[in-house]
């Protein structure tokens, strides 16, 4: 059986504590999409963790972690990750890594640096990890799959080939210094000897372990709205963000996918630039993201302060219908136990009208948010283990909003760790 556990929103929703917690009885976790650009913040019992690239699963003994093909693989990036849990004396997990998945070459890391810097103003926010020149080339048919790395005659052509053109860029447009064929060569034969170890072909171990009666779960990275078809085009990702993408960024069929985690923030947050209806400015603001998350609303992998928002319906539930939701997964709900009321964003006014659909990008940046104000329940709901014992007015929260998206919240999540969630019995759940 396959489960997917993916983000409604911008990311930074908490799906790393989900995979991390539903991982206990999977066998294999995969991630299937995305780079190193974005993390998932995990708490359990070896401590917390920074995972960038590794399945949020790679703590249980039990389970084999699979970095798929669609992944944007950043080979000494992935090994140092290895290494910093290892260190801390997480037990070596089993990773395999797709021959078919692309590597994130030293020049796509350069690119990214210097067309956000080209940019200026304009730029879009970045995190300079390669990611949007990765995948271009990717489409452009002049990336390098792990298994040319063990193929030296094609590898050292299409090197000195691909730096033609690289390097005309790298004088012409950006101004820097060029590339040398052999040392990039050296650098790739470095990557081949740390990956070796872990290549394989994933697409037949999925299938092998399906036929077996596996459970697989696939770890998707950001949410659905910085989904390049589907987000706030442009301010997007370069890879599809969307659980329908699992089955071709892991290499199965998309009818084994039979359940769909999409994990939803009891309120917004967003790291870079696009439109954000819903977002609050100042004090509001800073008090949200000093409280949020554990430690703080700042992004897992840059370090970067979040953007903050009240929670956006309007938002979720479109990303929960692309999504092809199952269940919604609603967390840090414990964060908001300050507030005396709660604001909840319920529509978009657009050119003086309301509506509660998700508008292309265009109309998005001229919406102003429609706000339903909700009571508090003034009090710290961390350690409740059942529904029924939340507060009136957080149950009331959670219903409203349920309503609202239209889609099952079975997991409220109060807390940072594996323990920290609660169960629901939703009338949505058929």
């Amino acid at each position: 059986m396959v489960k997917a556990v993916v983000g409604a929103n911008w990311g930074d929703e908490g799906k790393g504590k989900i995979t991390d917690m539903m991982a206990e009885s999977a066998d294999i976790i995969v991630r299937f999409q995305g780079g190193a650009n974005a993390g998932h913040t995990i708490v359990n019992n070896y401590g917390k963790f920074a995972l960038h690239t590794l399945p949020s699963g790679v703590f249980y003994s039990h389970t084999t972690s699979i970095i798929g093909n669609g992944v944007a693989l950043n080979i000494p990036v992935l090994m140092e990750e290895i290494k910093s849990i290892t260190d801390r004396n997480v037990p070596m997990p089993r990773i395999l890594v797709s021959d078919r998945a692309q590597i994130v070459m030293p020049y796509h890391i350069l690119f990214d640096q210097y067309e956000e810097e080209r940019l200026g103003k304009k730029s879009f926010g970045s995190t300079q990890s390669g990611i949007a020149p990765f995948y271009s080339d990717k489409y452009a048919k002049i990336g390098f799959q792990v298994s040319e790395l063990f193929d030296e005659q094609t590898l050292r052509e299409k090197v000195y080939r691909i730096l033609e053109t690289k390097n005309i860029l790298l004088s012409q447009l950006y101004h820097k210094k060029t590339m040398e064929g052999g040392e990039l060569l050296a650098t790739l034969h470095e990557y081949r000897d740390m990956i070796a170890p872990y290549v394989c072909d994933v697409s037949a171990f999925l299938d092998k372990a399906l036929k077996e009666g596996k459970t697989i779960l696939l770890e998707g990275q950001l949410g659905t709205l910085k989904d390049p078809d589907h987000g706030i085009y442009p301010m997007v990702t370069s890879s599809s963000t969307l659980a329908a993408y699992g089955a071709i960024g892991a290499g199965i069929p998309p009818y084994e996918i039979k359940e769909i985690i999409t994990v939803c923030k009891a309120y917004s947050s967003a790291v870079g630039a696009g439109a954000f209806v819903s977002e609050i400015f100042g004090e509001e603001a800073d008090e949200l993201r000093r409280r949020g998350g554990d430690g703080g609303e700042f992004g897992a992998t840059t370090g970067r302060p979040r953007r903050m928002g009240w929670f956006d319906c309007v938002a979720s539930k479109y990303g929960c219908r692309l999504q092809g939701t199952t269940d919604v997964a609603f967390t840090v709900l414990d964060v908001l136990g300050y507030l005396d009321e709660i604001p909840v964003c319920t529509g978009y006014e657009i050119d003086g009208e309301v509506t509660t659909d998700f508008p292309v990008t265009t109309k998005l940046e001229k919406a102003k948010p429609v706000l339903t104000v909700l009571p508090g329940w003034k009090c710290d709901i961390r350690g409740i283990r059942s529904y029924e014992e939340l507060p009136e007015n957080c149950r009331r929260y959670i219903e409203f909003i349920e309503q609202q998206i239209g889609y099952p919240i079975t997991m409220v999540s109060n807390g940072p760790g594996r323990e920290d969630i609660i169960y629901r019995e939703s009338p949505l759940k058929k």
